[in-house]
C-alpha cells in the first residue's frame, strides 16, 4: 500500500452511477440538504438510461381507463410470479406521481390531441387484471425517453449542486470489521489518482452486466461493477439466471428498436411472410411478454423459416404504418435502421434478431432499496450503510421476466425513495470513522495485482472468450448438460485471470488496458454465478428457459436464487422466499395475487 497515496472525500450520501437511478437518489437526497456525491466512470449523459426508447409505465388513464393495481397484477403476472409483491405494489401505486413530477422538472412528454401526456401500449399489459382489453399505460416522449429522462434529472441534479465526480472507476467497496459499508475506493482515470469517498450511506447504481453476452443492447459500459463488487464483499446476487432478452434487436449489431414499434402496430414476419406470432400468442401478438416472443422467434429460426441467406433472422415490419406515426412517434427507429442498414422503414422490413437487454438479477434489496444478505441460517439480514437500485439491484419488482417500461418507472420510485432514506439516515452530529488499513489493503491489493499481471492472455482476449461461452451455453434454451458445459469453459478463464493475465499498460492515467482488466474480473464473477443458478434451478420460469425441465415448478422453485462466488470461482448457493403479499403499501390495501398458469 505505501507505493498508492489517497485523496479523501467526505459526504453524507455516495451515489455510483449517473444514470436514471443514480440521479434521482442524487437529486432526492440533495433536496433534504444533505452532501451528495455522485461518481461514474462516464459523463452522466452518455450512461445507459440514454438508450432507452419506449416509456415509462404509469396507469394514468389518459386513453381510457386505467388503475394501479390492474399494473400491479401484469407486473406480477409478467414476472411468472417471482417478483415480490409489496415492492410491485409500491412502485405501480406511485407511478402515476412519478411521471407527473418528472413532468414538472420539464420531461418533455409527448402529447396527445388533448394535449395530455401520450400513453402507447406495450407488451404484457391489460386491463381488468388481464381480461380485458390492450391497456395504454407508456408514457413516452417519441421514442427517445430514456434520453429525455436522462437530461431531465441532469439538469435537475445540477440545480440541486450534486458534486459529480466524472470517468472515476470505483474499485471496491469499503466495509468495516462490523460489515458496515464506509463508503468506496475509487481510480480517477484522469489523473490517475486513488480516491477514498467516505460516506455513511453508499447507493449502488451501477446498472446491468449485459456485456457478459456476445450479442447484447448494453452499451460497454454495462459491466455489473456495483454487483461484482458486492461479490468481492461477501455479499450475495439474487436471481441471475434471468437474464431478459429482447426480441427486436437490429441483426448484426444488436441495436435496440424498441418495442414501442411494435405498441405502434409494427408486426413481426418469418421468411415465408408469415405473422407468425398469431401461432404463438393468439390473443396479444406481437404484444405478448418479451420472454413469449423471444422464444417464438427462436423457434421460428430453428425450423427454418429465418429470413436472409443464413436464414437466420426474421422481418418487423412497418411499411403499412402512417408516415406520421413514424415520423412523430418512432423517428429514432427511422434513424437507426437508415444509419445501420441503409433501410427506409417505410418501405423495408427490418432484420431483427432477440439480443440480451436486461438483467433480472441483481443485488437483493427489500422494498426500501436497502441490501440484504443471509447468514448460515439462511437468515434475512439488512448491510448497513449500503443500498442498491435501478438494473444494479434485485429489490424484485420484475422477477422471472420485466415488462416494458418497468424499468425506467423502477428508476425514477425507488431512486427517489433510496434517497430519500439514506439522506433521513445521517444524524445531526454524524461523524466519518476512519478506514483502516485492514479494510483498504485487499482493496489495493487487488488493483495493483492486476494492474501488474505479466502473463500472455490479453483482458479482452478473455472477455471474448467468456462472451461467447454465454452466448453458447446460457442462452435463451438452455439444458442441465449446455450450462455444464458453460461452467467449465468459465473455470478455465477463472484460471487465466488468475495465472496467465497480461497487462500491457502499467501507467495510471487513461489506461484502457487495466480497466479491460478490472471490467473483465467483473463480467466473470457475475457470469460464475449467472450460470450456477441457471444450472440448479430445474424448472422454466420466465426468462428461464430449461428443455429438460419445460413446466414451471412453483413447489420447489417459488423462491429468489441467492448466490456467493468466493476468490476461486466456487459458488455457493441459498435461497429466499418470494414474498406473495403486496399489503404493505400506503393505502394498505389487502392486496395479493395468488400464482396462477401463465397464460399467454
Amino acid at each position: 500500500m505505501s507505493a498508492y497515496s489517497f485523496i479523501h472525500h467526505y459526504h453524507d450520501v455516495l451515489v455510483i452511477g449517473a444514470g436514471g437511478a443514480g440521479l434521482r437518489a442524487s437529486v432526492a437526497a440533495s433536496e433534504l440538504n444533505h452532501s451528495v456525491a455522485c461518481l461514474s466512470k462516464v459523463p452522466s449523459t452518455r450512461s445507459h438510461t440514454v438508450a432507452a426508447q419506449g416509456g415509462i409505465n404509469a396507469a394514468l388513464g389518459n386513453r381510457g381507463h386505467d388503475d394501479w393495481h390492474w399494473h400491479m397484477y401484469d407486473t406480477i403476472k409478467g414476472s411468472d410470479w417471482l417478483g415480490d409483491q409489496d415492492a410491485i405494489a409500491l412502485m405501480c401505486e406511485r407511478a402515476p406521481e412519478a411521471v407527473i413530477e418528472l413532468e414538472k422538472m420539464g420531461m418533455p412528454f409527448t402529447r396527445d390531441e388533448n394535449g395530455r401526456i401520450y400513453q402507447r401500449a406495450y407488451g404484457g399489459q391489460k386491463t381488468e387484471y388481464g381480461k380485458g382489453d390492450t391497456a395504454y399505460r407508456a408514457c413516452a416522449v417519441a421514442d427517445r425517453t430514456g434520453h429525455s429522462l436522462l437530461h431531465t434529472l441532469y439538469a435537475q441534479a445540477l440545480r440541486q449542486k450534486v458534486e459529480f465526480y466524472i470517468e472515476y472507476t470505483a474499485l471496491d467497496l469499503l466495509m468495516d470489521e462490523h460489515n458496515i459499508c464506509r463508503g468506496v475506493a475509487a481510480w480517477c482515470m484522469e489523473t490517475g489518482e486513488l480516491h477514498i469517498f467516505h460516506a455513511h450511506t453508499t447507493i449502488l447504481a451501477t446498472g446491468g452486466f449485459g456485456q457478459v453476452y456476445a450479442s447484447t443492447t448494453a452499451s460497454t459500459i454495462c459491466t455489473g461493477d456495483g454487483n461484482a463488487m458486492c461479490l468481492r464483499a461477501g455479499l450475495p446476487l439474487q436471481d441471475m439466471e434471468f437474464i431478459q432478452f429482447h426480441p427486436t434487436g437490429l441483426y448484426g449489431s444488436g441495436v435496440l428498436i424498441t418495442e414501442g414499434a411494435r405498441g405502434e402496430g409494427a408486426i413481426l414476419k418469418n421468411a415465408k411472410g408469415e405473422r407468425f406470432m398469431e401461432r404463438y400468442s393468439p390473443a396479444s401478438k406481437e404484444l405478448a411478454s418479451r420472454d413469449i416472443i423471444a422464444r417464438a422467434m427462436m423457434q421460428e429460426i430453428m425450423e427454418g423459416r429465418g429470413c436472409g441467406p443464413k436464414a437466420d433472422y426474421l422481418h418487423l415490419c412497418m411499411e403499412h404504418l402512417s408516415p406520421d406515426i413514424i415520423k412523430y412517434k418512432l423517428p429514432a427507429i427511422s434513424s437507426i435502421a437508415r444509419t445501420f442498414t441503409g433501410l427506409d422503414i417505410t418501405k423495408d422490413p427490418i432484420p431483427v434478431l432477440p439480443a440480451v437487454h436486461y438483467t433480472m438479477g441483481g443485488i437483493p434489496c427489500n422494498r426500501n432499496s436497502q441490501v440484504v444478505t443471509l447468514d448460515s441460517k439462511q437468515q434475512e439480514k439488512l448491510v448497513c450503510g449500503l443500498m442498491a437500485i435501478g438494473e444494479a439491484s434485485c429489490t424484485s419488482v420484475h422477477g422471472a421476466n420485466r415488462l416494458g417500461c418497468n424499468a425506467l418507472l423502477e428508476l425514477v420510485v425507488f431512486g427517489k425513495m433510496a434517497g430519500e432514506t439514506a439522506a433521513r439516515a445521517v444524524a445531526p452530529d454524524a461523524t466519518h470513522p476512519k478506514i483502516s488499513d485492514m479494510t483498504l489493503e485487499p482493496v489495493i491489493t487487488r488493483f495493483d495485482s492486476l494492474r501488474n499481471r505479466q502473463g500472455t492472455t490479453r483482458p479482452n482476449q478473455i472477455r471474448k472468450a467468456l462472451q461467447q461461452a454465454m452466448l453458447e451455453n446460457a442462452n435463451i434454451f438452455r439444458s442441465g448438460d449446455i450450462l455444464a458445459v458453460g461452467q467449465r469453459k468459465l473455470r478455465s478463464l477463472w484460471d487465466a485471470m488468475q495465472q496467465d493475465l497480461h497487462v500491457s499498460d502499467h501507467s495510471m492515467i487513461w489506461n484502457n488496458d487495466l480497466l479491460d482488466a478490472l471490467e473483465t474480473d467483473n463480467l466473470l464473477r457475475q457470469a460464475t454465478v449467472m450460470a450456477a443458478s441457471a444450472l440448479e434451478r430445474r424448472e422454466s420460469r420466465g426468462a428461464h428457459w430449461r428443455n429438460d425441465y419445460p413446466m414451471r415448478n412453483d413447489e420447489e422453485w417459488l423462491k429468489h436464487s441467492v448466490g456467493f462466488v468466493d476468490d476461486l470461482g466456487n459458488v455457493r448457493m441459498q435461497y429466499r422466499p418470494v414474498r406473495l403479499s403486496g399489503q404493505e403499501t400506503e393505502t394498505l390495501a389487502p392486496i395479493s395475487f395468488p400464482p396462477e398458469v401463465r397464460a399467454t
